[in-house]
């Protein structure tokens, strides 16, 4: 049975945007936007699609969670050696899109991608509970795998053998911080007329309205 999702809309009423009110730096609106979707209970707020491509400009996107932001960029963890990781080594630029449904917002990101300091990935690795340490390190991430038993049998062994003991970080696995080129910020308005406005690094940041 074919399905006909056109149908499925609702209208957005719940706020505006007016660039005239609208901080000089975008990482100021983008901190209060995500304040904002957690006091709105929204589910995991800092999931985020991150696209990338590879050499030859193939497209690919998957849900990723943010870790950190700042004045320095944008921050996630990953396997280096997983499809995202192998891309951003080919073509070190990434999209992220945030969807924050209960407030009608969505903000987008563009930039250059770069590892974080193997520290910073020590550090942040440190603070995961233990079992998704455990996960990390024995996972070989986007790698063809024959059954799910092979990885579970791994968590096993990599459990037994650390006897409940401290896990190193793997090479393998670490950070990576999106510098921001670019921002744009989204709000849903009545009669699919939205409010985009765009932040457009060149020296300082240009703020500009986009056509809905």
């Amino acid at each position: 049975m074919t399905r006909s999702p056109r149908d499925e809309r609702r209208e957005y009423s719940s706020g505006g945007l007016n660039e005239r009110d609208l901080p000089a730096d975008p990482l100021v609106l983008f901190a209060e936007w995500y304040d904002a979707a957690v006091r709105a209970g929204v589910r995991e707020p800092n999931a985020m699609a991150l696209a990338t491509a590879d050499a030859e400009g193939a497209p690919s996107a998957r849900i990723v969670l943010l870790k950190g932001f700042g004045a320095d960029g944008l921050t996630f963890f990953t396997n280096y050696r997983s499809r995202k990781g192998r891309e951003l080594e080919q073509n070190p630029r990434a999209a992220l899109v945030f969807w924050w449904s209960e407030l009608e917002r969505q903000v987008r990101v563009e930039g250059a991608v770069a590892r974080v300091s193997a520290a910073e990935s020590d550090e942040y690795f440190a603070s995961r509970p233990w079992y998704s340490q455990i996960g990390a390190s024995v996972s070989p991430q986007s790698d063809p795998i024959e059954s799910r038993e092979i990885l579970e049998r791994a968590v096993v062994a990599r459990v037994e053998s650390l006897a409940g003991g401290a896990v190193p970080r793997p090479a393998e696995w670490g950070g990576y911080c999106l510098v921001p080129t670019a921002f744009e910020f989204w709000q849903g308005r009545e009669n699919r007329l939205h409010d985009r406005i765009r932040y457009r690094r060149d020296g300082g940041w240009i703020i500009g309205r986009l056509a809905p």
